[in-house]
C-alpha cells in the first residue's frame, strides 16, 4: 500500500506542494508568529514555498494578513524575515 503524501498550498503562488518542501509559519495561542521548522508545532499554520521569490513576495504583499485574516504588524514580518534568513538562506 502506498502512503499518501500530505500536500499543502503555498499562500503566494498557490501551487500544491509536498508539505515537507514548504516553510510553515504559525500563530500560537498567545498570538505570537514564528517559523515552524519542525512542521509539528501547535498553532494555526500557513505554508509558503522555500523559493526566495515567493518569500519576498509574501513580505512585500503582506500575505500573512490574508492567510491569518488579521492585520499583522511590520515588526512580525521583520522577525519572520530574520528567522527565514537564519534557517533557509545558506
Amino acid at each position: 500500500m502506498v502512503k499518501k503524501i500530505p500536500m499543502r498550498m503555498c499562500i503566494v503562488c498557490h501551487n500544491m506542494v509536498d508539505k515537507r518542501d514548504l516553510i510553515r509559519i504559525i500563530r500560537t495561542k498567545d498570538g505570537e508568529y514564528m517559523l515552524d521548522t519542525t512542521l509539528k508545532a501547535n498553532g494555526r499554520g500557513a505554508y509558503i514555498c522555500k523559493n526566495p521569490d515567493c518569500f519576498a513576495k509574501m513580505i512585500k504583499t503582506k500575505g500573512l494578513n490574508k492567510a491569518f485574516k488579521e492585520n499583522i504588524s511590520p515588526e512580525v514580518y521583520d522577525k519572520i524575515q530574520g528567522e527565514y534568513d537564519k534557517y533557509y538562506k545558506n
